[in-house]
This record gives structure tokens, sequence and C-alpha cells, in this order.
């Protein structure tokens, strides 16, 4: 017969006590009940534990089966508390990716509420540009991925998170903005434009030859912001990015012929088990954009 967790847990309450009633108290089980499985523990030893009936002197076997099955017990304990909070999502970690303009937008309210909720587990957040964050993804070192996903293959589960318009964004001041016309392609074409991976996503054929014919291309969103407030050029750039800029310096303006929005989707892994947690995280982020963005919610 193996020892069994049970019997150190039970020999282990009764030594403590020195009572056997106190001890059955304690586990929730009869006199009779824990007195049978002592005497099995210590048939399979073939010693005795206790230098008398009363259970209140231990021998040197009981005194060294006591040390070390409260060392077990205490590991046991722990363990099983670790796996069930890890399955309940108190605990655990969860590495997520996001484009800059939901990582500045709607993760920080999300965050908050999570890890209000639950305060054990670990959020290790990344901004990245949805190529990169489709690449880590593939690999599995993200658990959530919040991207435009285009064409993600058979890898990933995709969600629909939300949509964002795209827009011309230039400085205030700017004559397309002071001149109150609806913009139109042609209007663009006469000034210069500053190319950037989003910009790439706007198919109008008008638009192509505005995009090719760029002399500057800028890959950062913060760095193309700023060459736009230089007066450098005009771009175009989907409206969240620009509430991410928080500047009132800067203005937007609808694109001629409403372009397809741009659709950024919560994707994972599609062979990565998501744990307790990360599907935790990910309701309160859809419950996040429900509320910036309720037309989003499906």
């Amino acid at each position: 017969m193996a020892i069994k967790i049970e019997m150190l847990r039970c020999f282990a309450a009764v030594a403590r006590s020195g009572k056997l009633s106190e001890a059955a108290h304690q586990l929730g089980r009869t006199p009779s009940a824990v007195s049978m499985m002592l005497k099995q523990l210590e048939d399979h030893l073939g010693e005795p534990l206790f230098k008398t009936d009363r259970k209140n002197r231990l021998t040197a076997l009981g005194s060294f089966v006591l040390e070390q099955a409260e060392r077990e017990l205490y590991q046991f304990d722990s363990t099983v508390h670790a796996i069930e909070s890890f399955a309940n999502a108190r605990h655990g970690r969860v590495r997520v990716a996001a484009v800059p303009s939901v990582a500045s937008t709607v993760m920080p309210r999300a965050i908050a509420r999570f890890i209000s909720d639950f305060p054990g587990v670990q959020i290790e957040l990344r901004d990245m540009d949805s190529a990169t964050i489709l690449h880590e993804l593939s690999r599995g070192r993200l658990d959530i991925g919040i991207a435009s996903a285009g064409l993600s293959g058979g890898v990933l589960h995709r969600q629909n998170l939300l949509s964002d318009r795209f827009g011309l964004i230039c400085p205030s001041e700017h004559p397309l903005v002071k001149s109150g016309e609806t913009l139109t392609w042609a209007a663009i074409s006469r000034h210069r434009f500053i190319a950037n991976e989003l910009s790439r996503l706007i198919t109008a054929e008008a638009f192509r030859d505005i995009h090719s014919e760029a002399l500057l291309s800028v890959h950062n969103i913060t760095s193309l912001l700023a060459m736009v407030r230089a007066d450098l050029g005009v771009t175009v750039l989907p409206e969240m990015t620009l509430r991410m800029a928080e500047s009132s310096d800067l203005a937007f303006l609808p694109l001629p012929d409403s372009p397809p929005d741009r659709q950024i989707h919560l994707l994972r892994k599609l062979d990565l088990p998501s744990s307790p947690a990360a599907r935790e995280f990910e309701k309160q982020i859809f419950a996040t954009v429900a509320e910036i963005q309720p037309e989003n919610c499906q």
C-alpha cells in the first residue's frame, strides 16, 4: 500500500492536536475514520507513531514522519492553491501586443479594470506594428495580439474588435482645412504627401499615384506626426491614431470616396490554448471597446 497525502494530513492533525477527536473535527471526519487511517499508516511503516493510545506523545519515527509530512503538506497545498488560482485567473501572466493607437486609447482603461478584478495577474503590454504582432503571435511569444490582421493565414484565430476610419492628417491651420471645401484627391495631390505603412491600405486608384510619388516615407507614428506638425507634408492615418496624439494642432479630414475602414482584430495562436487569465482579459478588452465604440460590439 502506498502512503497517501490524506494519511499524512490525518497523522499531522492528530500529532498537532494530541487528541483524536479534535483532529477528526478539524478534518471533518469521524474519529473512527481517523483512527483507521492512522492504523493503515502504522501498518505500512511497521512501527507505531505514538507512544501511547492517547496520541499525545510521538515515537522517534513519529517525530520524523511529522517533520516530513508537514513539509510535504505545505508543498502540496501550495501547489493546489497555485493550480486553482491559475484556473480561476487569480494568478498568471498575459503577454499582449497592440498597435500603438489601441495601446494608448483602449488598453489603459481595459488594464485598469482588469487588475482591479484580478490583482494577482501580471500584464505585459507592448506596442508594435501589425506585421510584428503577427510574427510574434505565430511563434507563440504572445497570448493576445491586437492588429490589422490582413491575410494572417490559418495559424491564428481572429475576432473583429473595432473599425477605424481613415482620414487626412494635416496642421489645423493648413489650407485644406481653412478652405472649408469637400476634400478631393486632386486637392490632396497639390500638397506634399508623407507616406506610411498604414496609408498603403488605401486602394483608391486616384490615391495610388499620390502615395507612390511621395518623396518622404516615415514608419514611426510619433515621428510621422512630428513631420506633419513641421509642415513637411500631409499624411493619411486612421482616426484613432490622431486621438492617440491628443493634439489640437492637427486636423482630421474625411477622405474622398469613403474608403473602407481599417479593421482591427483580436488575435491569438490557434494551437496555443488561452489561459483563464488571458480569456478574462479578452473579455475586458471587448467590454472596453463596446464602451468606446458601441457600434463595434458584436
